[in-house]
């Protein structure tokens, strides 16, 4: 299991391996689709005829149980080789190749990719419950709910009454087999990718308390010579063979002298060596994230490769498969750069001026850009190149204001990137002639209605104005 781009939700695994007993008996592990396990779980611990909001919130508490164990690597990292188990003593009831309620596998399908969280947190929630007839616990009663959901609870406000007030839904998870569990290949010298940089991190968390273990000064998912000096003395130290080679043995040893090492208590999670990772996410770029800025960077790409015949052109649709990775490779290599196929600052820096140097020569009309989703960002005066954003706001604004006069015109051998008057003229224009409230200031709303009208412009030359609701032919 990972993390989205910002390191804001977790990406759930299309499997799940549950180990049919208790931790050290010995018994069958099974591997099954990770919404079935749900479902079975569902099935086996609920009642289908209790209230719906009843079922909802405890099927989200079973996926955040499930997602935190996994999350956590907490079976794993202690040398198992299952996620789960199926015992309710230590996990939750799976009864292998049961019977699935219809209403409860209806519910699991709409929410599959739903969880709880603390706020402020990133890692799944460990939402502890037990029946609260037989059983009491300190976490949710499954009767009590029942009982809450009949006196008008939402599923929210059930989960909210046991686990506190700072509990909260996420409904957006990415459905996606990209998992923090070792993958089969070992990791050595010139490697790179997501599972590189989460070694570095927590190699370099290890080397507070075994200062012999050198630093990593440079965490970007390559696998350089300092880290694997990193690795190697880390092996030396735990008593493994000193290859300097990232094995099955050696990945989960890490894991778990860092869990060992951040004093993580049985039901906590790993969410400090995720929350450091999430500072470097928002400058590095590595093969598997998708999202807003993946988006853009393929729109980068995209006008680059009409003028540097070795870069490919590829599909804008936010995800950093292998042939956007093939095309970063090209860039760097046309541009002298350490090819890694990671986007990087300074792969950031190259890219982002050579499309600026292009972009200053060729009026909107020439510009062709794709309905952007929204990044994220709150976009205010003040803001420069670190946020590649601005520059597609001013190109949106470019054309828009070539086309309606009430809108502040921005030359477009005046886009630079950097949020300045001009822009912010224009973007307070734009928002009273569209009936937004003119802050100047782009958030999701305008960012929305920006690439709205300019799509509506640029494909029809017809605009609808929010405030008079007539239609104008520009």
């Amino acid at each position: 299991m990972s993390i989205v781009p910002g390191l804001t939700h977790v990406i759930l695994p299309e499997n799940i391996t549950v180990h049919l007993g208790r931790p050290d008996e010995e018994a069958e592990n099974v591997t099954v689709p990770f919404i079935d396990y749900i479902k079975n779980v569902a099935s086996s611990e609920l009642y289908p005829t209790w209230p719906e909001n009843a079922l909802i919130a405890n099927i989200y508490a079973i996926t955040s149980i499930a997602l935190n164990r996994i999350f956590t690597q907490w079976y794993r990292s202690r040398g198992y080789n299952f996620d789960i188990t199926n015992t309710t003593q230590y996990d939750q009831a799976y009864v292998h190749n049961r019977g699935i309620f219809d209403n409860i596998s209806s519910i699991v399908d709409k929410i599959f990719s739903h969880y709880i969280r603390r706020q402020g947190r990133i890692e799944p929630f460990y939402a502890q419950f037990c029946d609260g007839r037989i059983s009491q616990c300190d976490g949710m009663y499954q009767w009590g709910s029942v009982d809450l959901a009949n006196q008008g609870y939402s599923p929210l406000e059930i989960l909210q009454y046991y686990y506190g007030s700072d509990i909260e839904i996420v409904t957006d998870a990415i459905r996606q087999d990209f998992t923090t569990i070792y993958r089969g290949e070992p990791l050595s010298l010139g490697d790179t990718g997501l599972d590189v940089m989460i070694m570095q991190f927590a190699l370099n968390r290890i080397s507070n308390n075994f200062p012999a273990i050198p630093k990593i000064y440079t965490i970007n998912g390559v696998f350089d010579e300092v880290t694997e000096s990193a690795v190697r003395e880390f092996q030396k130290i735990f008593n493994l063979e000193a290859n300097g080679i990232i094995d099955q043995g050696t990945w989960y040893k890490v894991r778990s002298i860092y869990n060992a090492v951040t004093k993580i208590a049985e039901l906590a999670s790993a969410a400090p060596l995720y929350a450091d990772i999430s500072r470097y996410f928002e400058a590095v770029l590595i093969e598997g994230f998708e999202g807003p800025r993946v988006q853009l960077l393929q729109y980068f790409l995209n006008v680059l490769s009409t003028f540097y015949s070795a870069i490919p052109s590829v599909d804008i649709n936010g995800y950093f498969g292998p042939e956007t990775r093939e095309a970063v490779m090209e860039f760097q290599k046309v541009m002298n750069l350490p090819v890694s196929g990671l986007i990087d600052d300074a792969t950031w820096d190259a890219m982002y001026n050579a499309i600026l140097r292009i972009l200053v020569t060729l009026p909107p009309e020439s510009v062709m850009l794709p309905s952007f989703k929204y990044p994220g960002i709150i976009f205010t005066r003040g803001m420069g190149t670190e946020q590649p954003g601005v520059l597609i706001i001013q190109e949106l604004l470019a054309y828009i204001s070539s086309r309606i006069p009430e809108i502040t015109y921005v030359p477009y051998n005046l886009v630079d990137g950097v949020f300045g008057p001009i822009t912010e003229s224009a973007v307070i224009t734009f928002q009273e002639y569209f009936g937004l409230e003119p802050t100047g200031i782009v958030d999701e709303t305008t960012w929305l209605k920006l690439v709205e009208v300019y799509r509506e412009l640029r494909y029809s030359g017809n605009v609808n104005n929010n405030t008079n609701g007539t239609n104008k032919n520009i």
